[in-house]
């Protein structure tokens, strides 16, 4: 089946639309902003899985709420859990004008202070797109945890970051 290049330039934009939101999502975890981090979902009926150890949520504002609680979480006043989210190798497959869906690799750093633990994890995202009022949304996030690596942090560690205290 041929298409015409109206329609395969249309295919261009909305994956690489597709991918500026994936980036959003992904700024919006590392730099703690759960407002922006919800918007990236549909309004309504997300199905999120994020594996056994955060959950499965059938609704966006689920996830955002445990996003907010872990991601700005404090102890002492200071910041507990820093976060470094490299998403990479996305494969994304249009489904129609407004329907696509996506594969991701993602490597994920996350330092807890409180716990005194640095997790390193290989992470592959399965996830579904749709356009909801004129903008590319997350409808599905599911994620599989390939393996992880927790370790120590080293005695008299310092974490030096720019979010304000």
């Amino acid at each position: 089946m041929t298409s015409t290049i109206e329609e395969r330039l249309s295919a261009i934009e909305a994956i690489e639309a597709i991918k500026v939101l994936k980036h959003r999502y992904l700024r919006a975890c590392d730099r703690k902003n759960p407002d922006v981090f919800r918007e990236c979902f549909v309004a309504k009926g997300a199905s999120i899985d994020y594996g056994p150890r955060i959950g499965r949520f059938e609704d966006a504002d689920g996830i955002a709420e445990v996003f907010r609680q872990i991601a700005l979480q404090r102890d002492a006043g200071r910041l507990v859990i820093f976060d470094m989210h490299h998403a990479m190798h996305p494969e994304i497959i249009m489904e129609g004008p407004e329907q696509a869906r996506g594969d991701w690799s993602l490597r994920l750093r996350q330092v807890d202070v409180r716990a005194g633990t640095e997790r390193v994890s290989a992470i592959e995202y399965d996830d579904r797109y749709e356009v909801e009022d004129g903008q590319w949304r997350i409808r599905s996030c599911h994620v599989r945890v390939l393996w992880t690596l927790v370790q120590p942090l080293a005695d008299g560690f310092d974490i030096v970051h720019g979010f304000d205290e």
